[in-house]
């Protein structure tokens, strides 16, 4: 029940962090180095958000005219690759490569009264984390190593059909370390892992101002428990310090992205397995808003989400699964236009391979 379970249960974990606060993507889970034996995965996930607003005119004579700002939020997708071995009876280690944080808007398909047409911002990361794994008997781990972090973007911003400012920024990377414990009981499936990953500071060269970011330390609780037969309850919940994180602009006053308040994201759901080559996984996410005026490159507040999973073993060693969550961005006013953003939509499809030798 252990590995048929927990790989679609974990790709619906990773599917909820595909639209979650801040800039997160993938929720930089470590959960390959809890695989049994020699493992290897390939992962891939697609966001098609549809993230629309409206401006009203405030004042003057045009008051009280409504002008769309088309949907702003790009599709985009994310690749994840995991490799863990065990050293001997104790002791485990993993490579695992992810795209962590990104943020994507384009405020190309606005009508053509809406302030900021034309504006646009990508911000896009590759992480590379080691982790090492050390049990002290069958139940107690900890596990712990380094991150490494490059990240690329760029920002054009245009205010009334004037362009004001635009940069291009070069790849620059930054590092930092995670570190956990975990405790499992394979006899029931249970596990309840607790994992902190450091805040990363980055520089990154531009063709313009140059950019400078700080990615939030994190700390996520993972957790599963075999309930009933064949049956299993998982879970997450993500803590991240945006308040403490930001993207500059070295010639900008005002920082690119910023936040007023941490995010917590939490996830909850079931799996089940229906035979001995196929399971499947239901679960619900929530992360609260946060209120307040939200940037104009992020214009939503908190999330609610569903998804559905599945996962075919073939053969003794092979799994392959898939995953699509359904996600409720918050509805959200920006800040210095007041743009209204409401009743917006992301769909995230996850897909992957995995293979225990």
């Amino acid at each position: 029940m252990k590995n048929t379970l927990t790989v679609g249960a974990a790709l619906l974990l990773t599917t909820s962090a595909a639209y979650a606060g801040g800039i997160d993507r993938s929720g930089q889970s470590i959960g390959a180095i809890f695989e049994d034996g020699t493992y290897v995965e390939l992962s891939y996930g697609y966001v098609t958000p549809s993230v629309t607003g409206t401006f009203t005119v405030p004042a003057g004579p045009a008051a009280g005219l409504e002008f769309g700002s088309g949907n702003v939020a790009p599709a985009y997708g994310a690749a994840g690759l995991a490799f863990k071995s065990d050293i001997n009876d104790d002791v485990s280690v993993a490579v695992i490569v992810d795209q962590p944080f990104g943020a994507a808007v384009d405020y190309s398909e606005t009508d053509a009264g809406y302030p900021l047409a034309g504006t646009s911002a990508n911000v896009n990361s590759t992480a590379i984390t080691l982790v090492g794994q050390y049990n002290f008997n069958e139940n107690l781990s900890v596990h712990f190593g380094p991150r490494y972090l490059s990240a690329s973007g760029d920002y054009t911003a245009v205010v009334g059909g004037v362009p004001q400012y635009a940069s291009t920024y070069e790849s620059g990377n930054g590092s930092g370390y995670v570190a956990g414990v975990a405790y499992e009981r394979e006899d029931i499936a249970l596990r309840v892992a607790l994992t902190y990953s450091s805040a990363i500071d980055l520089e990154l060269d531009g063709s313009v101002g140059d950019l400078v970011a700080k990615m939030p330390e994190s700390i996520n609780l993972d957790f599963q428990s075999g309930v009933a037969a064949d049956t299993l309850v998982f879970g997450s919940i993500r803590w991240a310090g945006w308040s403490d994180a930001f993207i500059k602009d070295s010639l900008l006053p005002a920082p690119l992205v910023s936040y007023d308040e941490d995010t917590l994201s939490y996830t909850l759901g079931v799996g089940r397995k229906f035979s001995d080559s196929f399971s499947g996984a239901l679960s619900v996410g929530y992360e609260a808003a946060q209120g307040g005026a939200a940037s104009n490159l992020a214009p939503t507040d908190g999330n609610m989400s569903i998804g559905l999973g599945g996962t075919y073993t073939v053969g003794n060693g092979m799994e392959l699964t898939g995953g699509v969550r359904y996600v409720m961005p918050g509805d959200a006013t920006t800040e210095t236009i007041g743009a209204a953003f409401a009743d917006n939509s992301a769909i995230a499809i996850g897909l992957k391979v995995a293979y225990t030798f």
